[in-house]
């Protein structure tokens, strides 16, 4: 039976990874089981996991690509093999590696007669290749090859329409989800009371089965902190909308005077996207769970100082960029 050949926790919850194997560098392949569980735990956690290993790990794609003094995406370059229908193909499938968030810019520029593969693609610091050796191109004459790029790190696919056309730039489908597979199944033991749960995850190489399985994990969490606070939130409710009192931070002043009037200020829910923060601000505050400008007014200065890789300049940057955009509402 399936406990004789793996050794499985029977008092206290836990997981573990039993296989984990490399089949290619687009390819990885991870098994891992969560026991003990009460009988249907593990289908609800399976299904759960799995639907977000699947649509809520974010992945980077090339989503457009741009060429010089090309007419269509069905058209022919003289001295290369392939058409630019098939290179824009070719460059879909390029599996990428990164932590930016939104878009960045990246390029080729080759010269012929030589075959063009991954390892040409110009690539801003914080994005990397998984496979090196991903065809692209073939050039057969000396000719140059220069083709613009564009990245963009998201979730789930999105597929081109005609009005994202213009000339000479063309959308390229893209499949962000760096989890290509997803399965889990239930074992029952001891008293059929007792179930344990496997999780079979296949990724692409631009994350192991563990890292994948990591952030569903913190996805998952991040769906119910919410319920966790609920009662801790200092809420006024009026006309059916949420008040909230800003922290005093660099706005004091303004709002001690707003008191005086006895007025409120009301914060729609405002999301740190809609920000104009740097790309490394940006990341530190999505990795300390702040996603919305209510979860950074309730940080104090001190919470802010304390987060990995947030130096003093960064807290002064944020806090100068949310008292401009708030300034509205002060």
């Amino acid at each position: 039976m399936i406990l004789d050949k793996i050794k499985v926790s029977t008092q206290t919850l836990e997981w573990k990874c039993v296989e984990a194997r490399t089949d290619s560098k687009r390819l990885s392949y991870g098994r891992f089981i969560l026991s003990p569980l009460i009988k249907g735990q593990a289908d609800t956690i399976g299904m759960a996991m799995r639907r977000v290993l699947l649509g809520a790990i974010e992945g980077t794609c090339i989503t457009r690509a741009k060429f010089e003094k090309i007419a269509h995406e069905y058209s022919t370059i003289i001295g290369i093999e392939e058409s630019v229908q098939e290179i824009l193909i070719n460059l879909k499938e390029i599996v990428l590696r990164s932590n930016l968030y939104g878009t960045c810019d990246a390029s080729i520029s080759v010269r012929g007669p030589r075959c063009v593969t991954a390892q040409d693609i110009i690539l801003p610091p914080s994005v990397e290749i998984i496979d090196n050796t991903q065809h692209i191109a073939s050039l057969t004459e000396p000719i140059d090859l220069c083709i613009g790029l564009q990245l963009e790190r998201n979730r789930g696919y999105c597929i081109k329409t005609p009005t994202n056309y213009q000339y000479g730039s063309y959308p390229i489908d893209a499949v962000f989800m760096p989890v290509r597979n997803v399965n889990h199944s239930i074992h029952s033991y001891g008293n059929e009371n007792e179930e344990i749960l496997f999780i079979e995850i296949w990724t692409n190489g631009s994350l192991t089965p563990r890292e994948a399985l990591f952030e569903a994990s913190r996805n998952l969490i991040d769906f119910f902190i919410p319920f966790l606070h609920a009662e801790e939130e200092n809420f006024d409710f009026e006309d059916n909308q949420d008040k909230v009192t800003l922290p005093l931070f660099n706005f004091h002043h303004k709002l001690t005077k707003r008191k005086k009037n006895k007025k409120i200020t009301t914060l729609k829910p405002i999301f740190i996207d809609q920000l104009e923060f740097p790309p490394r601000i940006y990341n530190c505050l999505k990795k300390a769970n702040i996603h919305t400008v209510l979860d950074f007014l309730n940080k104090s200065q001190e919470d802010l100082m304390i987060m990995d890789h947030f130096r003093i300049e960064d807290v002064k940057d944020t806090l100068d960029t949310l008292a401009k955009y708030l300034a509205i509402y002060l």
